[in-house]
């Protein structure tokens, strides 16, 4: 075989590689992921430059749906911290449709992903967040305004990437701190809809996970949760309930409560300890000194906690900081000094944005008719669905919306799968039963049902009988 016909036939190849993406950044698809299992979709990564003048680009990861990904809606998610990654957290943790294998070098299919129901785009927001960089420093310190602006601008630029996706459904979704992302996102994209001539972000629903909407309620509901889980004594439950008043809490001034108060929060932490997972209370946890020696070994370090891998965070970041995976997602194309991470520690997030009530920016996205679901794990401490669902009854009523319908289980698979609630047709509260913070995770067939319903403006089944989201 001649060298010339070789170099023919590579060219040909490559002629008909390229027709097969066409409309999409060639350079940004993802042949296959080192240790990945075979699948029948394109998956895409890169990097979009929110600002060139200061160097500052936003890694992406983006999975087409599998089957007729054409016909499907796009649907962002994105997880909180301030600082966590969305590509770690909810694409290989959560959602989408790999996880790491247990020897950290390679993958499996998570066969709950989402990608069964919408196209997926998961983006490390802000810059300083897992391969997202700025070559300016004080890019580094943000809030959730520079946050919203920088997606903005990331999402004008990515359709430009994507055409095709500019006037399809899109669906903001997120959890914990994109409590504050996807809302504050959401304003400013309905913003650029009320001044822009051409364009238009065509937002058909809001859906947030166990998210921070409001601090006076979230946070004394961590402690109910304490007490009403039996993981406090009733004297220091007691005590947090009669002598601690949480109106008006901020983090920049949490001390506004009293001595006893003070006392009794720092006694019920230090009875919970260190042993139990506050994002995921029935969980076991992973001793990570163990797990990080097995995967050094090669050997198979996985943990298993009631079906789910208590120690995938440990082989997930392992598995991110190959050179060859790196190499296959186009990532740290500036080989950035420091390893990749869950939670960036670059960041010097706003200490105060955290206090920003975020109802009245789910009224202004609800009165544009945009369904907003709020959804809760019942099993996290850290932002539990007893505040949660009490924010959502008092948007309801600032709203004057009625119940459409009353508080009760939906099924998935004969069995309970939560419970629920909707307020005028546009407000839904869902709980997740047997979930935790990280709602996917934990219930992966439960979490995939409620999706499904929230992008096919369903109601979730309040019968046993079998539906096609089943």
């Amino acid at each position: 075989m001649s060298k010339l016909w070789l170099s023919g036939l590579l060219l040909l190849e490559l002629a008909i590689f390229i027709c097969s993406v066409d409309g999409y950044p060639v350079e940004d698809l993802v042949l296959k992921l080192p240790g990945q299992p075979k699948v029948d979709f394109r998956q895409f990564a890169g990097y979009v430059d929110v600002d060139e003048k200061a160097g500052r680009s936003l890694f992406y990861y983006f999975v087409e749906a599998e089957g007729e990904p054409e016909k499907k809606p796009l649907t962002l998610w994105l997880n909180g911290g301030p600082g966590c990654s969305s590509v770690g957290g909810g694409s290989f943790t959560e959602l989408g449709p790999f996880f790491p294998r247990g020897d950290g070098r390679g993958l499996q299919r998570n066969t709950k992903s989402w990608n069964k129901a919408s196209n997926l785009l998961f983006v490390e927001s802000p810059a300083g967040v897992g391969w997202s960089y700025s070559n300016t420093t004080s890019d580094y310190t943000c809030g959730d305004a520079s946050t919203a602006r920088d997606m903005h601008i990331f999402f004008l630029k990515w359709f430009e990437k994507y055409p095709e996706y500019k006037s399809r459904d899109l669906f903001l979704t997120g959890e914990s701190y994109a409590g504050h992302y996807i809302p504050q996102l959401a304003n400013v994209l309905l913003d650029h809809n009320k001044h822009s001539r051409g364009f238009k972000f065509n937002i058909k629903g809001v859906a947030i996970g166990n998210p921070l909407l409001k601090l006076d309620r979230d946070i004394p509901a961590t402690y109910e949760f304490f007490w009403s889980h039996g993981m406090i004594s009733d004297e220091i439950g007691l005590t947090i309930t009669n002598e601690c008043d949480f109106d008006d809490y901020v983090f920049s001034s949490p001390h506004n409560v009293s001595h006893s108060c003070n006392k009794a929060i720092a006694e019920a932490n230090q009875v919970v300890g260190d042993y139990i997972n506050p994002y995921d209370v029935i969980l076991d946890v992973c001793y990570p000194s163990i797990v990080e020696q097995e995967l050094r070994l090669r050997k198979l370090a996985t943990k298993i906690s009631i079906g789910v891998d208590v120690c995938m965070s440990y082989e997930r970041r392992f598995y991110f900081n190959l050179p060859s995976v790196q190499q296959a997602l186009h990532a740290n194309r500036t080989k950035l000094p420091y390893s990749w991470t869950m939670c960036s520690d670059l960041l010097n997030y706003s200490g105060t944005d955290g206090n920003i009530n975020i109802l009245p920016i789910l009224k202004r996205i609800i009165k544009h008719h945009i369904p907003v679901w709020v959804f809760s794990g019942d099993q996290d401490s850290v932002v539990p669905l007893l505040g949660s669902r009490t924010l959502v009854r008092e948007l309801a009523r600032d709203l004057n919306f009625k119940v459409t319908v009353p508080y009760g289980a939906w099924f998935h698979k004969g069995q309970v799968g939560g419970w629920a609630t909707e307020y005028g047709n546009l407000l839904t509260f869902a709980t997740v039963r047997g979930a935790a913070h990280m709602v996917p995770y934990a219930q992966p067939s439960r979490a995939l049902h409620l999706f499904s319903s929230f992008i096919r403006g369903r109601r979730l089944p309040n019968t046993t009988h079998p539906s096609i989201l089943d």
